[in-house]
């Protein structure tokens, strides 16, 4: 009775009297040594010069497609855009190390699949080390869920800093996106969903910024709400870049120790009655605008004038 082989790993079963006087060597060599190489193996693949790469299959001695950990190196790209690794058609688990140099990671894919399972094959990231599994039709890759992850809507980090996980910014992608009730961050400060509440016990500020003083002065709106800027020549201030409707804050302008000092303003700055008001002329006085952003392009402004240093 001639030998067979299983239809998963295609290890030999040998028929009753087959192989004589040389059973230990194939039951070394046909199963024993390949069940080592589905569980422990790692093989290292290239591609780059054909479309499709099909991972060898042999019963009952040594292949390619039985190893446990496959390595893909090479480049896709080239050539061709796709490359494919096909695996046999039968149920097993691979850990797929992908090595490979694209041209363009947005169009380039390394797919592995099954001969059948085109439309059902898995993309393997380009530096990803994953596990895939297939059911002999179809590839699949592990998932958030099946890591215990859960959803991107629902899943939490921790109930407190012993519980934080230690991961860097780029491996921070499952966070909640929406909150259903009130979030307390410190004291009184409290987060409802689009509003900020401070309480009566807390105490909200914004740092001065320091503005460059030059000919034409610039501000940048998205660095703060307070700024403070000493005039060492007679200047024009800018309309400020990231302006928002809405954003509200002071402007100390204050005088060098010579003094005279004028400023003038781009149209962006809007006064009472349309008229521009005069600086504070004396060395080292504090003259202070205090505005707000009707829109992105018009700041309604007035002038305090003359506070002591």
């Amino acid at each position: 009775m001639a030998s067979t082989y299983t239809s998963r790993l295609r290890l030999v079963k040998q028929g009753d009297g087959d192989n004589p006087n040389s059973w230990g060597t194939v039951l070394n060599d046909g199963m024993i040594s390949l069940v080592d190489d589905a569980i422990a193996a790692y093989t290292t693949i290239s591609i780059g010069s054909a479309a499709t790469v099909t991972l060898s299959a042999v019963d009952g001695a040594t292949d390619v497609a039985r190893k446990a950990f496959i390595e893909v190196i090479g480049s896709v790209g080239g050539t061709h855009t796709t490359i494919s690794l096909v695996i046999p058609e039968q149920s097993k688990s691979y850990v797929v190390n992908n090595k490979v140099s694209a041209n363009t990671t947005a169009s380039d894919i390394v797919k592995i699949k099954t001969a059948s399972g085109a439309a059902t094959g898995y993309n393997v990231p380009f530096g990803a080390v994953g596990l895939v599994i297939t059911d002999g039709a179809s590839v699949f890759s592990t998932n958030a869920k099946g890591l215990g992850f859960g959803t991107a809507a629902s899943a939490d980090i921790g109930t407190g800093g012993e519980n934080v996980a230690k991961v860097s910014v780029a491996d921070l992608r499952y966070v909640r996106t929406s909150v259903t009730t009130d979030t307390t961050i410190r004291g009184s400060i409290t987060y409802e969903a689009g509003s900020l509440k401070v309480g009566t016990s807390a105490r909200a500020y914004s740092p001065f910024v320091t503005v460059t003083d030059a000919a034409c002065i610039s501000v940048n709106f998205a660095l703060g709400n307070t700024f403070v800027v000493t005039l060492a020549g007679n200047r024009t201030l800018k309309a400020p870049a990231n302006c928002t409707a809405g954003q509200s804050g002071t402007f100390h302008v204050i005088q060098d120790g010579t003094g005279s000092r004028t400023l003038a303003y781009n149209s962006a700055w809007q006064f009472v009655s349309g008229t521009a008001p005069t600086l504070s002329t004396g060395a080292s006085d504090v003259d202070i605008l205090c505005y707000i952003a009707r829109s992105d392009a018009t700041i309604d402004t007035t002038l305090l004038k003359n506070f002591d240093r």
